[in-house]
Parts: C-alpha cells; structure tokens; sequence
C-alpha cells in the first residue's frame, strides 16, 4: 500500500511514523481478512458432494472469527489515529493477490484451492509480524492471536488433504487451479 495515511494523532508513546506504519501493515491485513471471509463465505455456498455437509458446517465458524478479525483490525487502525478503509474498489485495488478462482465444486477441490489461500494469508500475517517486532508490541500481539486462529483453521483444512501417512495431496501445487485438481 502506498505512503498515503495522514493521521491527525496517534496513540501515545507512539511516533506519528512508527503509527502511520502500523497502519499500514494493518490496512493490509484488513483487506486479507476482508477477502478471506468473502472467500470462505464464497466456497460455502459453492461446496458440493459426498462431503458437503461437514465442510459446509466446518466453514461458517471460520467466516464468523475471520470476520470479527477484520473488524478488530479496522479498530486498532482507528485507534492509532488512522481511517480504516473497508470498500470493496479500494480492497481489490489495494490486494496483491488473485481473485479466489473456483467456482462450485467438490469440497476436496475447494480446501485444495484453500490450503494455498491460508497459506498466503498467514505467510503475509508471520512477515507483518516480524516486522511489528520493532514497532508497536500490541498490535504485534493482535496479530499473533489472529495467526494462531488461522494456523489452526488451516490445520482443519489439511486434515482433508492429508493420506494417512501425513502427505498432503496439494505439497506440488502453486496456484488453487493446480491444488484443487490434485485435492480431486
């Protein structure tokens, strides 16, 4: 995202460009979340198959937290003095990843398209992580709490993919296309 957040103040104890760095590397994570919810909320409704009922259900709840991220992470913006910005032409401006590509299909092909999408989202949540270490420790603790939700809603997805030796159908894949063919 480029350097255009003004702020008129900041919380204390910060300065106005460790914030409006913060803000940032928030900003970012709100439209992951934004999208990840949309997605989820997306491959519910698209589901289909033997399975259906038990990823359906499995889902929702994961839509629910992941929501209730993005709107803990426009508050901590709003916090440091920053204007969260939640509009859908500005979320697909700003967002450097692709557009979910799977429509409606077998449950075993949209948690494959999903193992890349959670790998991406909690790639980018561990280096805002890092890079929090040296700005601001509370917003840092947000993250974590949130990385260790999504880690553990990936593991709920990959429990899915996995043979029974622990080797997941999806370990060659590089874009949901390929991976969802591979979970099939």
């Amino acid at each position: 995202m480029a350097n255009t957040v003004k702020l008129k103040y900041t919380t204390p104890g910060m300065s106005e460009s460790d914030a409006t760095r913060v803000v940032e590397l928030l900003q970012d994570r709100l439209n992951a979340a934004t999208d990840l919810h949309l997605t989820l909320k997306h491959v519910h409704w698209n589901v289909v198959g033997p399975h259906f009922i038990s990823v359906h259900e499995m889902i929702d709840p994961q839509v629910d937290e992941v929501r209730e991220f993005a709107d803990d992470l426009a508050e901590r913006i709003a916090t440091l003095g920053g204007s969260p910005i939640g509009t859908p032409g500005a979320l697909v401006a700003a967002r450097t990843w692709d557009e979910y590509s799977i429509g409606r299909d077998t449950t075993q092909a949209h948690l494959g398209a999903l193992d890349l999408v959670y790998q991406g989202v909690i790639t980018s949540y561990r280096d805002a992580i890092k890079e929090l270490d040296d700005l601001d420790l509370v917003t840092q603790d947000m993250l974590i709490g949130q990385t260790d939700k999504l880690e553990l809603f990936h593991w709920f997805v990959r429990a899915h993919l996995e043979d029974k030796s622990g080797a997941l159908s999806t370990a060659d894949a590089h874009s949901e296309q390929e991976a969802a063919r591979a979970a099939g």
